[in-house]
């Protein structure tokens, strides 16, 4: 990210962005287009044979590449200015490639009607705006909640608990699973250091704040009390310890059968599909702190400042995001689409599983935090917050060494 940062603007794009008209339905062109999710891939060939039906002379090729390798190749491709003519892009990532000039923005085709952010919840549009100059508006979204895998409360005895449910009876049917099955190796619960599906919700919950005017709310008595709930819950034994999740993430210890609960994002039905227990899942919403909350996200689709086929990147880019795209993907059930109306589709996919909590959940949703260089701060979560998890060093200690840490990085901003 440093050496994307130093490239300082190698494109010629300018703020307002390419002009754009609607393509002639004979274009011809080839475009590139990276993402980093195999399991929505057949429903985005769904998407560009719908839109070859209107150009059948814009080629598109796919490339996967898993998300654990994705932002090192987008970050080499962006240096050496060779980024796909359109690709995949998240909230802790898009300032930095916007600040540098690496993606065009989305002036021209909302001029000309091809895309209208409206559509789209704002708190994700916000997130693909940067100094007033929009870049993309979201394909999907994704919030958080609770999945519960009944088979597992029924081996141990205990009730699921209902949609109304607290932190305190979390924490008290995790360590009542746990208990009861730690012979068979499973637990109640999971912590984990993926911040996104586990403790930005529960320092919202707390009524905290991440970052808030470009400074840490790790150091606040909601921030320490947010990353208190998953020490504690690890503590009891509810949880598999940090060690342990860092070996095996608390998403493979619910698909083996392994845990009771999983806070997971609805982008994680994908997961479940045809495997052994989807039959006995269930999804709760999260369970209620001071406040209820949780984090949303959505990932857009952004073209290249440098693309050759800027026209033909531009119409994939608005065709993908407009409603017939929309109802495709919400259709396939890997992801909840983000356009307005679309959504039905995605809640009907698991029927028995309650996947409407996630579509109720947008209502006290809050943006997943972000800032021009989040990863610099991410990398210092990692660093402190296993102390905590662990035991090793007290809650209060290790967030405001963070959040000192986190201020300094913030202000390099």
């Amino acid at each position: 990210m440093t050496a994307l940062a130093a490239c300082g603007g190698g494109s010629d794009s300018s703020a307002e962005g390419s002009e754009y008209t609607e393509p002639a339905a004979d274009l011809k062109a080839q475009l590139t287009y990276s993402v980093w999710d195999q399991t929505q891939v057949a429903a985005l060939e769904q998407n560009i044979a719908a839109f070859n039906e209107k150009y059948p002379g814009i080629e598109v090729a796919i490339s996967v590449t898993p998300f654990a390798q994705y932002w090192t190749k987008l970050q080499t491709q962006a240096t050496s200015d060779t980024l796909p003519d359109l690709f995949w892009m998240n909230g802790p990532n898009f300032q930095l490639y916007a600040a540098n000039q690496k993606i065009d923005p989305i002036t021209g085709p909302v001029e000309a009607g091809a895309i209208t952010p409206a559509n789209y919840p704002a708190a994700l549009t916000s997130l693909y705006s940067l100094d007033g100059v929009q870049f993309g508006v979201p394909k999907d979204m994704d919030t958080i909640g609770v999945w519960v895998n009944k088979a597992v409360f029924e081996q141990a005895g205990v009730d699921v608990p209902g949609e109304d449910w607290t932190w305190d009876e979390f924490q008290s049917v995790a360590q009542q699973i746990s208990q009861k099955l730690q012979s068979q190796g499973i637990y109640g619960g999971a912590g984990g250091m993926d911040g996104q599906t586990t403790y930005y919700n529960t320092i919202f919950e707390a009524g905290g704040e991440v970052i808030a005017d470009g400074k840490s709310g790790y150091h606040s008595p909601q921030g320490q009390e947010g990353i208190g709930f998953w020490a504690d819950l690890i503590a009891s034994g509810g949880s598999p310890s940090i060690a342990q999740l860092t070996d095996t993430t608390a998403d493979q210890w619910f698909t083996s059968g392994k845990l009771g609960m999983y806070w997971g994002g609805s982008w994680f039905r994908a997961a479940l599909a045809g495997t052994d227990i989807e039959s006995d899942i269930v999804v709760l919403p999260l369970p209620k702190g001071t406040q209820q909350a949780t984090v949303i996200h959505g990932v857009a689709n952004m073209v290249a400042a440098n693309s050759a086929n800027k026209q033909a990147a531009h119409a994939l880019q608005a065709f993908l995001a407009g409603e017939q795209a929309q109802q495709q993907l919400g259709e396939a059930g890997s992801v909840i689409p983000a356009y307005t109306g679309t959504q039905t589709a995605f809640a009907e996919s698991m029927p028995e599983a309650n996947l409407q909590v996630f579509l109720d959940a947008v209502e006290y949703a809050k943006p997943l935090p972000v800032s021009a260089n989040t990863t610099a701060w991410n990398e210092l979560e990692v660093k402190y917050l296993p102390d905590a998890f662990s035991g090793t060093k007290p809650v209060a200690e290790v967030t405001q060494e963070l959040a000192t840490q986190m201020d300094a990085a913030l202000t390099k901003e």
